[in-house]
């Protein structure tokens, strides 16, 4: 297996929702709050994808 890196666009979606699970854990925010984990799961995963398959 090769790892290559991530188009822009899905390392900046991973960036995001993982930030916002991160905010979302030690904030207050409604919605965010409510799905932080979830948020910081599919950042995670849209990362790990973009660094697996060519082209994501």
């Amino acid at each position: 297996m090769n790892p290559s890196a991530p188009q822009k666009i899905t390392w900046i979606i991973g960036l995001i929702c993982g930030i916002l699970g991160i905010l979302g854990h030690f904030t207050q925010v409604e919605f965010i709050s409510e799905y932080s984990f979830t948020l910081l799961l599919v950042g995670f995963i849209a990362l790990a994808l973009g660094t697996t398959l060519k082209g994501i």
